[in-house]
């Protein structure tokens, strides 16, 4: 952190001028691809931002020297740069001043771009409208402007959301007394980063298996989940589920008839089939119809040669439960209820083809309905809309914070945290 005394001189550097000549830092304003943008924001003002508020300078400082936690690795001397502007400024220097400023608020827009770049984490977003949206220098400096409190637009752009700002906070404690956080510490990080801050949303933790219903950044309930093997993992993703689908079918994904249906039918008949409630249809079309199984050539089935499509009927026994939740998204992944209640007694539930099965779905259809989810009739695939949307985010957390601001940590068990870290680039 810079001096106290600095602190104290703020409102007599701020009333320097803002049109001298700039002095030389480590780092100077113009030197940085925000230059353009700063300086035409500058000459429509005649008084500074930063330089009227110790707080703001201080949060601003303090935020650069943690950032190459977030991948901005160039933030330190970015801070370096600032101090000795601002140092310079109260020694007297010609045009400290207004380095200082214009320093910081390049800093700034570069900090506050970082905080919503999508870094290493290889997030599908089924529903665009949830990818981060990195601003602009304009409105960066826009927000800047309008807001009555720099420190706190400083602190909010640093936290980005409650489960980012406790894992950062701890991040801190660990680089200055353990030495560089884990890989563990930083992929969690880089994928906290990408949540909301606000608002209600479904969040799926695949490292720790469990699930997570979020109200305005607080955990309001939790449920075990079965995962995707880990030849077959769940993806990170992003989408919004807008309705809850009772008594679905279960349609068997391609593979799985091959490698499962196929072979139960040569050995059993087709008996099999309707003994566990499967049906066999024409094709994947919308209008497709039920047909005779015995009319397929099940063997070429099983050896790859043509494609059955195979669903299993609403009922008892059914792989989908009593409901599921769906989100549009190319994979066909989606949140469902399971008859198979003991795979919620293993320690590591990595049992799925890459759909998340849910420990108790009639808790979470209750949250997201509000009221109980229960079925109007036995019509199969009898679809109830959702009031409004609601975010799910399928993420991997291998640390994640507790309530009580302990940290618990989870195996790597996709190794996502082995990869090469994510680096931003350079800002010069």
């Amino acid at each position: 952190m810079f001096r106290r005394s600095l602190l104290g001189a703020a409102a007599a550097i701020a009333a320097l001028t803002l049109s001298v000549p700039a002095a030389a830092a480590t780092v100077s304003a113009e030197s940085l691809p925000t230059a353009a943008a700063v300086s035409s924001f500058y000459a429509g003002r005649s008084q500074p931002l930063w330089l009227e508020s110790p707080r703001a300078i201080g949060a601003l400082t303090a935020a650069l020297k943690t950032s190459p936690l977030d991948g901005f690795e160039d933030g330190p001397e970015l801070a370096a740069s600032i101090e000795q502007a601002l140092a310079d400024a109260e020694a007297g220097t010609p045009g400290a001043a207004q380095e200082a400023e214009r320093l910081m608020s390049s800093a700034f827009i570069l900090y506050a771009q970082a905080m919503r770049w999508p870094g290493g984490a290889k997030v599908i977003y089924a529903d665009p409208a949830l990818a981060p949206k990195v601003p602009t220098p304009a409105e960066v400096l826009a927000g800047m402007a309008r807001s009555d409190d720099l420190a706190a637009l400083v602190r909010r752009t640093a936290e980005v959301n409650p489960i980012h700002a406790a894992l950062k906070a701890a991040a801190a404690e660990d680089s200055r007394f353990l030495g560089e956080p884990s890989r563990a510490m930083r992929g969690s990080l880089d994928r906290a980063r990408l949540l909301p801050s606000d608002g209600r949303f479904v969040l799926v933790d695949i490292a720790s298996q469990q699930l997570m219903m979020i109200d305005e950044g607080k955990v309001v309930d939790r449920m075990k989940v079965v995962v995707g093997k880990p030849e077959m993992k769940t993806p990170l993703m992003a989408g919004t589920l807008r309705q809850v689908t009772f008594n679905p079918y279960w349609n068997v994904p391609v593979d799985l008839a091959a490698s499962n249906i196929a072979p139960n039918v040569l050995r059993q008949g087709v008996g099999w089939l309707k003994a566990k409630n499967y049906e066999v249809l024409s094709g994947w079309d919308a209008d497709a119809r039920v047909i005779d199984p015995a009319s397929v050539d099940w063997q070429a089935v099983a050896d790859g040669r043509i494609e059955a499509r195979v669903r299993q009927k609403p009922g008892r026994g059914n792989m989908m439960g009593a409901m599921k939740f769906e989100f549009p998204n190319e994979l066909g992944i989606y949140l469902h209820d399971t008859p198979a209640r003991n795979l919620f007694d293993e320690a590591a539930r990595t049992f799925s083809s890459g759909c998340v099965r849910l420990e108790d779905a009639p808790r979470l259809g209750r949250w997201l309905m509000g009221r109980d989810a229960v079925a109007a009739s036995s019509q199969p695939e009898l679809n109830v809309a959702l009031g409004a949307g609601v975010p799910v985010f399928l993420t991997y957390l291998t640390v994640r914070p507790e309530a009580d601001g302990s940290l618990a940590y989870a195996p790597d068990i996709y190794g996502l945290d082995n990869g090469e870290e994510p680096k931003l680039a350079a800002v010069r």
